[in-house]
C-alpha cells in the first residue's frame, strides 16, 4: 500500500501508473512487455536494477491505462507478436489501473500474461473474481521460493508472505482464472521442491503438474546482490546461456 501511493495516481483518463519502458522480449517465444515501477517485495535475487527497485518515486513516468495499451499493441504489431504482459515491478499493485488496462486490451486479439507474486490477489478476495472477466488473461504466479522460511531468507519479508502466494493460486483456481505457478528453485534443495509440489496438489492437481521451474539468470548486478547477502545457490545461468526451455 505504501508503494502504491508512490506509483499510482488518479487522472482524468483513469488511474495512472508509473512505467519505465515498453519493450519486446524473448520470453514465451516472443512477447511485448511494459515494465512497471514498484513492488511490495525486495527479493535478493531480482533482476530489476537497484535504481528501479529502491527509488520508485524517482524512476519512470505516469501512463494512463489507454496509453500503455496503445504502446503494447503498437509494438506488437510492429514486431508481429501476439502476446503482451506487464512485468518489472508488481503489476497487481494499483488494481483499478490494471483492470482499466485490460479493458482497453479486451477484444484486440492478444493474449495477456499477468506475472505476479500473488500477494495483492490473495489479500483482496474480489481480485481473482475481477480478473476472471478477461478470458485472454493467463496469470503466472511467481513463487519466490518453496516454503515460508526460504521466503523470509530471500526476500526479507515476513514468512507468511509465502502462504499468501499459495492463497493467490487458490483464489485464482476457485474463480476459474487460467493460471500456473512458477518457482525460483535455484536456492532450494530437492526436498523443498517436493514438499511444495505436495502443497500445490492440495489446491489443484493441475497446479502441481504444471509448475514451472525458474532458475537464476546471473546478470552482474544479480551476482553482486547475492554476494552482498551471502546467499548460496544451486543453479544459475549467464544471460546468453539460458536453456531454450526456460525461454
Amino acid at each position: 500500500m505504501a508503494v502504491e501511493k508512490l506509483v499510482i495516481r488518479a487522472g482524468r483518463e483513469g488511474y495512472e501508473r508509473k512505467y519505465y519502458r515498453i519493450r519486446p522480449a524473448r520470453w514465451y517465444g516472443g512477447i511485448v512487455t511494459a515494465d512497471c515501477v514498484g513492488c511490495g517485495l525486495v527479493c535478493r535475487f531480482c533482476w530489476v536494477s537497484d535504481v528501479v527497485m529502491f527509488h520508485p518515486a524517482d524512476v519512470g513516468r505516469f501512463y494512463t491505462p489507454k496509453s500503455v495499451a496503445d504502446g503494447l499493441v503498437k509494438l506488437a504489431r510492429k514486431r508481429g507478436l501476439n502476446q503482451l504482459r506487464v512485468s518489472g515491478g508488481e503489476p497487481t499493485i494499483g488494481k483499478l489501473h490494471l483492470l482499466q488496462l485490460l479493458d482497453w486490451l479486451q477484444g484486440k486479439g492478444y493474449s495477456f500474461i499477468l506475472e505476479t507474486n500473488g500477494i495483492p490477489i490473495a489479500s483482496d478476495e474480489n481480485y481473482a473474481r475481477d480478473l476472471s472477466k478477461y478470458d485472454f488473461v493467463h496469470v503466472r504466479v511467481s513463487l519466490k521460493v518453496c516454503n515460508e522460511s526460504e521466503f523470509n531468507m530471500l526476500t526479507g519479508a515476513k514468512p507468511e508472505g509465502f502462504t499468501l502466494q499459495l492463497k493467490c493460486l487458490q483464489n485464482l483456481t476457485k474463480a476459474g482464472v487460467s493460471c500456473h505457478p512458477s518457482v525460483m528453485a535455484s536456492f532450494s534443495p530437492k526436498k523443498s521442491l517436493y514438499s511444495l509440489t505436495q502443497r500445490l496438489k492440495q489446491i489443484s492437481q493441475s497446479l502441481a503438474e504444471n509448475i514451472e521451474i525458474e532458475e537464476l539468470i546471473l546478470y552482474p548486478h544479480v551476482i553482486n546482490r547475492i554476494q552482498k547477502h551471502g546467499l548460496k545457490y544451486f543453479s544459475g545461468y549467464k544471460p546468453d546461456r539460458v536453456p531454450p526451455e526456460q525461454i
